[in-house]
């Protein structure tokens, strides 16, 4: 249902500061923790000794350490030591590929052979002073591609999200989609429209007049597995759109990286980087916590479609000309769960012989 041999999102850094971190993704229980140096590992959350999860333990010296009976796991899944027991010849546990790149840690659930680091996406605004970020994580009781869904058509945001950046000209405005490749972008630009309340908030942020008329622009990025980039912002009306210069608008990138944890169930990474007053501390502070408002909206609305869709598997859903961008992503994942099948049938003929 999800492809494997990819990068996901797994945690932030702060997750593993104090202790061990176990979290399910793609079905893998996976425990991570800073290793010898402080490098970040990623091993199997089960103790060879009596299977408990090694999360519930500790790191000491760099080693990963039981804590039900003191096992020490290194980074690479093997036993190292045991108070008053031999145990280097236990069998080692699954260790996985890991990286920390760009205030991320992205793990690699597939087979360890064909990780590669290069394959991570560049994040130009993570490393970037001229650039602010703020974010935070949610965990959703569905699907991911029903996320995918919901980011990839922006129709929604007129109903559920009406207090704040929803409006009625986002429905009246066409969307356009294409695809290039594994990309799937729709966009949707509006002219000569009221700004809604979260974006008079950042038009005052750039020290912008909130009281007038703005093109707003929509431009969603889906990359697989299941990375969606979101260029948003207004500008005012007749300055240029989404082309205008930085000093008629309040643009962003709404990031939100959707990590599947069970056939039904997701970690959602979500924050949004800008590039204007990246040094006002407070400001990003305010446009995390109304973002994080926003997105505990949605949280309600895919839980309940997802009960539903359980309820009625056998249910038709309408596709409609604004499903156009989460269809054509669908079908990038499906080819790309359809390759990896044929790629696994060959290794397995192999294992079996």
């Amino acid at each position: 249902m999800f492809p494997k041999n990819t990068w996901y999102v797994a945690c932030t850094p702060d997750e593993i500061e104090e202790k061990p971190l176990g979290r399910t993704i793609c079905n893998e229980q996976i425990v991570f923790f800073r290793a010898e140096g402080g490098q970040v590992a990623a091993v199997e959350d089960f103790c060879p000794h009596r299977g408990a999860p090694l999360s519930l333990g500790f790191v000491r010296d760099g080693q990963l350490v039981c804590g039900y009976h003191g096992l020490e796991m290194g980074c690479d899944g093997k036993c190292s030591s045991m108070p008053g027991q031999r145990v280097r010849g236990f069998p080692s546990i699954h260790a996985y590929p890991v990286v920390e790149r760009h205030g991320f840690i992205w793990v690699w659930p597939g087979d360890a052979e064909q990780a590669d680091p290069d394959q991570i996406p560049e994040l130009h605004w993570a490393n970037d002073p001229e650039w602010a970020y703020g974010g935070g994580l949610y965990h959703i009781n569905c699907d991911y591609r029903l996320m995918i869904d919901n980011l990839m058509d922006l129709t929604h945001e007129t109903y559920v999200h009406a207090s704040s950046i929803g409006q009625p000209e986002i429905e009246e405005a066409a969307p356009e989609t294409k695809v290039n490749g594994d990309e799937v972008l729709t966009i949707r630009h509006m002219e000569n429209i009221p700004a809604p309340p979260f974006w008079q908030s950042a038009l005052r942020g750039n020290n912008l007049a909130d009281d007038v008329p703005v093109d707003r622009w929509q431009i969603c990025r889906f990359t697989p597995p299941s990375h969606i980039l979101i260029e948003v912002g207004v500008a005012h009306a007749g300055k240029g759109g989404y082309d205008a210069p930085a000093d008629a608008k309040a643009s962003s990138i709404v990031v939100d990286f959707i990590t599947p944890e069970t056939e039904t169930s997701i970690w959602y990474f979500w924050g949004m980087a800008r590039n204007f007053n990246p040094q006002d501390e407070a400001l990003t502070e305010q446009i995390r916590e109304g973002q994080g408002k926003i997105f505990a909206e949605d949280l309600e609305m895919l839980e309940s479609q997802q009960r539903n869709l359980l309820r009625y598997p056998d249910r038709r859903l309408l596709m409609l000309n604004i499903d156009g961008g989460g269809v054509q992503a669908r079908r990038v994942i499906d080819r790309i769960l359809k390759a990896e099948a044929e790629n696994a049938q060959p290794q397995q003929a192999a294992t079996a012989s």
